[in-house]
């Protein structure tokens, strides 16, 4: 649309697109509003959009993600979360840290402490794990998302959490400030669509063996049920090494700030495996240019129910910040 375009032209495109069959997507930007339509072009007459009051153009879309796409949206999506409102994507680089899984209440709400007093944003803790082996230790469920919930009353701090099936959406969606798909159920399509039809930011991990391509068309599934708050997250990709849990492919980064206005973090620690490898990835993680951070920090990482060997203690955590806002400040950002 033109700049200056009224709610009421706006509207009229819409009806416009609806009686041609598609589907529209507004995108209200600080000077104009596009209207994205999604469906089968064949069956629009361009001529009678066009010629719209206030429409400046059409374009047509090449990529095969279209709401996830900078061809539609050209402005950077920055995404809100948790009680304090961080906005992930904007100037300031945010950290999520916590355990793989909640294992105690003490156990908890000490790692929030200590990951708050270190400067991070979010607590990431599982509260249902979906593990290799059906013997390993499969989180707390519901007892571990009202810990989580207490420790974000205690600190601030906003909480991520893995939602693993569909029947756990209403439930977690109650107790968590953002719904973590992991790489397994990226392209669990049901799934997508039924956190994609819930008001809570979406942190969406990239599959073991996905193509950019098919990470943002799993995006899109989010984005096309009615969510926009979707943040991807690079975590590695499954090769044939063997010196690293998976390998980190952080070109991804720069790649996926060109193909979509969406924010990126990455999680060094399930793309290395290794608690040691873990503060190089994240300083070059961030002098990649990705929005975020999301770590595995644990108090006691020997003895840890899961993901011990990629676990950062606290102590580690807080010197790996200080460190961060250097490099962050040394690419124009802060964190």
């Amino acid at each position: 649309m033109k700049p200056g375009a009224t709610e009421e032209q706006v509207q009229h495109v819409v009806h416009l697109v609806r009686d041609f069959g598609l589907k529209e997507h507004l995108i209200r930007g600080t000077d104009r509003t596009v209207v994205a339509c999604i469906g089968d072009k064949r069956a629009v007459d361009k001529g009678a959009i066009e010629t719209a009051p206030m429409v400046e153009r059409i374009v047509p879309i090449l990529s095969t993600y279209k709401m996830a796409s900078t061809e539609v949206k050209k402005t950077r999506t920055t995404v809100a979360i948790g009680p304090e409102r961080f906005r992930i994507g904007g100037r300031k680089v945010g950290v999520i840290a916590g355990p793989c899984a909640v294992e105690s209440r003490d156990q908890l709400l000490r790692t929030a402490d200590a990951v708050k007093a270190a400067g991070a944003i979010g607590l990431r803790g599982g509260a249902y794990k979906p593990r290799t082996s059906p013997y390993s230790f499969q989180g707390l469920g519901e007892e571990g998302l009202k810990i989580l919930a207490e420790a974000r009353k205690k600190t601030g701090l906003a909480i991520v959490t893995d939602v693993i099936g569909l029947e756990q959406v209403p439930l977690v969606t109650e107790y968590a400030d953002v719904l973590q798909i992991g790489a397994r159920n990226m392209q669990h399509y049901p799934l997508l669509e039924a956190v994609g039809n819930v008001n809570k930011p979406v942190l969406l991990k990239r599959g073991l063996s996905a193509h950019l391509d098919e990470f943002l068309l799993a995006a899109e599934y989010v984005i096309n049920a009615g969510n926009n708050d979707v943040i991807l997250c690079e975590r590695g990709i499954r090769t044939f090494e063997q010196y690293v849990r998976n390998t980190l492919p952080l070109a991804a980064v720069p790649e996926l700030n060109d193909k979509t206005h969406l924010p990126v973090v990455v999680d060094p620690s399930h793309a290395t495996g290794h608690a040691h490898l873990v503060p190089a990835m994240c300083r070059a993680a961030v002098a990649a240019g990705a929005d975020g951070l999301l770590l595995e920090c644990h108090l006691d990482p020997e003895h840890a129910l899961s993901d011990g060997a990629q676990s950062i203690a606290p102590s580690a955590l807080a010197e790996l910040m200080v460190i961060l806002n250097r490099i962050a400040l040394a690419v124009g950002r802060e964190m």
